[in-house]
């Protein structure tokens, strides 16, 4: 619980350091922040197919796929449902302005999107350690970027720089917040913790297919899309390394 609890953390930290150099007046480059969407979107998904999945299958068997469909559907339901329709990257310049109401859904909607990284996190870590710190690289990748993101949208919106921190620290919180929600079921029967991370493997893929890859198509740059490729790569790289540490 301690080691999820500390991925949480560091998972929430990466997005509110995004808001702080929002918060700081500083511009960030919108390539660097497509370059680490992409490379997110790509370790996710190589991490989904390659190892969520076929982990999720052998915990649980067929029920496996009722509990990812039910990870996917619930993110989109809240996600696009509840608080509106989101985009990562939604209007971040600095000459588009946004509305106030359009700010606090953009809030919303990522606090739920951090829910369910924190409880993909924390689900992973307790079915199974190896597993739970390829989740948690997959998801600190996008977590920078998403703190510019909600930095950038509640700076548009005009809201204080104290705010533009408060939502950035807010949506940080909502990852921790995830990941104690796993707390509650890891003292359950093995199967329940299966589904969970079962659940989890949903949620990853609707990250990385819904939420990440459209945003990446959406750019004017070539580069972005060959990236995710790269993040691709990088997961086996970074699997491959992992394994011959931990041997």
């Amino acid at each position: 619980m301690i080691t999820a609890l500390l991925f949480g953390l560091a998972a929430a930290g990466a997005e509110f350091l995004g808001g702080v150099i929002i918060a700081a007046r500083r511009e960030w480059p919108r390539r660097l922040q497509e370059v680490l969407l992409a490379l997110g979107a790509g370790f996710i998904l190589a991490l989904v197919f390659l190892e969520l999945i076929p982990h999720s299958i052998e915990a649980v068997g067929e029920t496996a796929a009722f509990a990812m469909m039910a990870g996917f559907s619930v993110v989109h339901f809240f996600e696009h449902t509840v608080v509106g329709h989101l985009h990562f990257g939604e209007e971040t310049h600095a000459d588009v302005m946004v509305s106030k109401q359009a700010g606090l859904s953009a809030f919303g909607g990522l606090f739920i999107h951090a829910f369910f990284d924190g409880f993909s996190i924390s689900a992973g870590v307790q079915f199974d350690m190896f597993l739970g710190l390829l989740i948690f690289l997959g998801i600190l990748l996008h977590k920078f970027p998403e703190g510019l993101t909600i930095g950038s949208i509640m700076q548009s919106a005009g809201f204080s720089r104290n705010v533009v921190l408060w939502a950035a620290g807010g949506v940080g919180i909502g990852t921790i917040l995830g990941v104690a929600s796993v707390f509650l079921i890891a003292p359950l029967d093995e199967s329940v913790v299966g589904l969970a991370f079962a659940f989890s493997a949903g949620v990853a893929m609707y990250v990385g297919a819904s939420d990440l890859i459209p945003e990446i198509n959406r750019s004017k740059n070539r580069i972005p899309p060959l990236v995710v490729f790269g993040g691709m790569l990088l997961f086996a790289l970074t699997e491959m390394v992992l394994e011959s540490l931990l041997k």
